[in-house]
């Protein structure tokens, strides 16, 4: 990594990976994998999981927190051909600040009427970023409902205060930037499903498939460079979780400990491209081109 002085482990700030749900419970909790970038080893210490079955109690958790750098999977913002056509501010903050101020059933509404227009093939509007990352667009209210998670899960990261690169600078120690956990997944065992909810579809491939991908994180194989140290209970978890929600927060960790390893060498935007679309966000770690 380019830079000479780099700062040592104990001054580099918390790595917290979140695992989000927009409607936790018991059952199926927001889930927060926290941890350390030793950026001289080369490698994310995964310190340990915690569970949230309400909001509240996650916002109230990373409150506590005086600093982190987080991976947050859930959109940070909309397209931007979507924000124009619904005449809504192009300000971020203002648009974020709309957006929550709507019901869902507004939403809704408003989502589908945009897409009803359009041709098949092309309902929903897409952000830059989603190409490169494979990810879902922001817009979507069903499978997955990530609308919905921008909606529950970004107005209460702005109320935290946090510094949002590439959309929202602020002078805080809390960092927030969007993770995608599919992203690496993909790039490390192709399209092969490693996780369902599903207890049906809990099979012994999507098995086989995060314990090759767990190997890959604990190697270091793939293309950030970093490898992800856990014990062995914390391994036997995230094998062991079919659900993938352990697995999926350990994966966000690590993307927040590659950006802060960026950040300490001196990249102000924590590994972000440069020139990114100040009302749409970026997905950290996602390429400049699709692939």
């Amino acid at each position: 990594m380019p830079g000479a002085a780099l700062p040592p482990l104990t001054l580099l700030p918390p790595l917290v990976g979140c695992d989000f749900s927009s409607s936790p419970s018991p059952r199926k909790p927001v889930l927060v994998a926290w941890g350390r970038l030793d950026v001289g080893a080369q490698a994310v210490l995964l310190q340990g999981f915690y569970r949230f079955p309400t909001l509240a109690q996650w916002e109230a958790f990373l409150l506590q927190q005086t600093a982190w750098v987080g991976g947050f999977d859930l959109p940070f913002g909309l397209p931007r051909e979507l924000v124009t056509s619904l005449g809504w501010p192009s300000d971020w903050q203002a648009c974020m600040q709309h957006y929550a101020g709507l019901e869902r059933s507004e939403i809704r509404d408003l989502f589908k009427a945009f897409c009803d227009a359009r041709p098949a093939g092309g309902k929903f509007a897409h952000r830059a970023t989603d190409g490169p990352a494979g990810s879902s667009p922001s817009m979507k209210w069903v499978n997955p409902p990530v609308a919905w998670m921008l909606h529950a899960g970004l107005p209460r990261l702005l109320a935290l205060g946090a510094d949002f690169p590439g959309l929202l600078r602020r002078d805080s120690a809390r960092v927030a930037l969007e993770a995608y956990p599919g992203m690496l997944a993909r790039e490390l065992v192709g399209w092969r499903s490693y996780k369902s909810d599903d207890r049906q579809r809990q099979t012994p491939e999507r098995a086989q498939a995060r314990a090759e991908l767990l190997a890959a994180l604990q190697q270091g194989r793939h293309r950030l460079g970093l490898r992800l140290l856990a014990d062995a209970a914390q391994l036997q978890t995230m094998a062991a979780d079919a659900s993938g929600d352990h697995l999926d927060a350990a994966i966000c960790m690590l993307q927040a400990g590659w950006a802060l390893a960026q950040h300490a060498a001196g990249h102000a935007l924590y590994g972000l491209p440069p020139g990114v679309d100040p009302l749409e966000g970026w997905i950290v770690t996602a390429p400049l081109s699709p692939r």
